[in-house]
C-alpha cells in the first residue's frame, strides 16, 4: 500500500471512463445464512404442522404502514426541490458526441453550464439537446460563452420552467455540507453529497493557451465524474454555490483512476452569476488583467514577470503602477502567490476596476504598489 501523497492532474470530468468489473464472487456467507434460516422455518413448521403441508391460503404477510418524514432540510428534501431545476446537455458533431449537465438560471427556458460541456459544438456547428428532469428534450442554442471562467448560457424554447435561486460563494465556508446534482456517465439526476473541502483552490484546465480556464474553485468531497460537468453544487438550503467543473484524477502510474477520489472542483457561483449576466446582456464576457506576461517556466517562490520585450503592455495596469519585466510577484492582497497559475486565478477572482495591493521582488527589494486592473480585450 501507498503511504505517499499521490500527485494528481486536473481535469474535466467528462471523460470516456472504462470500468473494469471483477468476476462476483460466490456468496459462501449468505448460502449458510438462508440455510440457517431456513432450516430454522423448517424445524418450526414441522412442529407446528406435523406432518400436513403449508397452504398458501394460509400465509399472511405484513406491510408497515408507518411512514418516513423528511425534513425539508434533509439531502432527500434539498434533492426533491433541486431536481427539477437540473438539466443534462448532449452534444453531438461530426466528431462525435459529449454529455454534460447543467441548471435552470431562469424560468423562460436560460441554462447554465460549462463552456467545454458545448465548445465542440460552437467550434463544429454542432447539435446541443437539453433534456428536463421530467423527460422532455428541446434543441438548445448558445447566447455566449466564456472560455477564461469555463462558463456557457443556452437557451431553450420553453417557459414556467423551475430556476435554481443563487447562493453565496463567499459566505460558504470549510466543512458545510453541500450536494451535486447532475448527469455521470449519463445517468441523469444522480445526487452526492460530502462538504467544502477547501476555498480558493487554484485549478486550471484547457487544452491550450486561449482555451484554458482559470478558476479560483471551491473544492468538494461530493462525488463529481464525467458528465457532472455544468451541474450546481447547493447548500443545505438548496441554492446554488458553485457550478460543478473539474476533478483531480491519478497519474497513470498510480493506476489512472478516472472516477471520482474526493476531489472535485467547483467554480463560485458570485463569479458565475457575473459572467452569467454579461453573457446573457451582450454575448460575450470579460475579465480583469494586470497587463503582463508571466515566465511559465519560473521555479523559484512567487510569479516573474517575463523577461522578454513586451511582457509589461505599455500604458496598461502594471506599467502605470511600475512594474517591470523580470519582478517577480510574491502576494495579491496580502495573499502568497506561489506560481503563475496562482497569480492569472488571483488576479481573475476580481472585477475589472478593482485596486488590488500587489508585493513584488525586483533584484533583492520587497515593494508593494498599487494596480487597478483593466479589462482583457476580447
Amino acid at each position: 500500500m501507498y503511504q505517499e501523497i499521490v500527485p494528481a492532474w486536473w481535469s474535466h470530468p467528462d471523460r470516456d471512463v472504462t470500468v473494469t468489473r471483477k468476476a462476483p464472487r460466490k456468496p459462501v456467507s449468505g448460502t449458510i445464512a438462508i440455510a440457517l434460516i431456513a432450516g430454522i422455518i423448517g424445524g418450526i413448521g414441522g412442529n407446528y404442522f406435523g406432518s400436513g403441508s403449508i397452504s398458501a391460503k394460509n400465509v399472511k404477510l405484513v406491510s408497515a404502514s408507518s411512514t418516513i418524514e423528511r425534513q425539508p432540510d434533509s439531502i432527500a428534501g434539498i434533492a426533491a426541490r433541486v431536481l427539477p431545476s437540473v438539466v443534462s446537455i448532449t452534444v453531438n458533431t461530426s466528431l462525435g458526441g459529449a454529455s454534460g449537465s447543467g441548471f435552470v438560471i431562469r424560468s423562460d427556458g436560460y441554462i447554465l453550464t460549462n463552456n467545454h460541456v458545448i465548445a465542440n459544438a460552437a467550434d463544429q456547428k454542432g447539435e446541443i439537446k437539453v433534456t428536463l428532469n421530467d423527460g422532455k428534450t428541446f434543441g438548445a442554442r448558445i447566447l455566449g460563452r466564456d472560455a477564461a471562467y469555463d462558463l456557457a448560457v443556452l437557451k431553450i424554447s420553453a417557459t414556467g420552467l423551475s430556476a435554481l435561486q443563487f447562493g453565496d460563494s463567499d459566505a460558504i465556508q470549510v466543512g458545510d455540507n453541500v450536494i451535486a446534482i447532475g448527469s455521470p456517465l449519463g445517468l441523469s439526476g444522480t445526487v452526492t453529497s460530502g462538504i467544502i473541502s477547501a476555498k480558493n483552490r487554484a485549478v486550471t484546465s484547457g487544452s491550450g493557451t486561449n482555451e484554458s480556464s482559470f478558476i479560483n474553485a471551491l473544492q468538494t468531497d461530493a462525488a463529481i465524474n464525467p458528465g457532472n460537468s455544468g451541474g450546481p453544487l447547493v447548500d443545505s438550503t438548496g441554492a446554488v454555490v458553485g457550478v460543478n467543473s473539474a476533478i483531480a484524477t491519478l497519474r497513470s502510474s498510480y493506476g489512472s483512476q478516472s472516477g471520482s477520489i474526493g476531489l472535485g472542483f467547483a467554480i463560485p457561483i458570485n463569479q458565475a452569476k457575473k459572467t452569467a449576466e454579461q453573457l446573457i446582456n451582450t454575448g460575450k464576457a470579460t475579465y480583469p488583467i494586470m497587463g503582463v506576461m508571466v515566465d511559465t517556466s519560473f521555479t523559484g517562490t512567487g510569479s516573474k514577470i517575463s523577461d522578454r520585450s513586451g511582457s509589461v503592455v505599455a500604458d496598461g495596469p502594471a506599467a502605470k503602477a511600475g512594474l517591470t519585466a523580470g519582478d517577480v510577484i510574491l502576494k495579491i492582497d496580502g495573499v502568497v502567490i506561489n506560481s503563475s497559475d496562482e497569480l492569472i486565478v488571483a488576479i481573475r477572482s476580481h472585477d475589472v476596476g478593482d485596486v488590488i495591493s500587489v508585493t513584488y521582488s525586483r533584484s533583492g527589494k520587497v515593494s508593494t504598489v498599487k494596480v487597478t486592473l483593466a479589462a482583457a480585450k476580447n
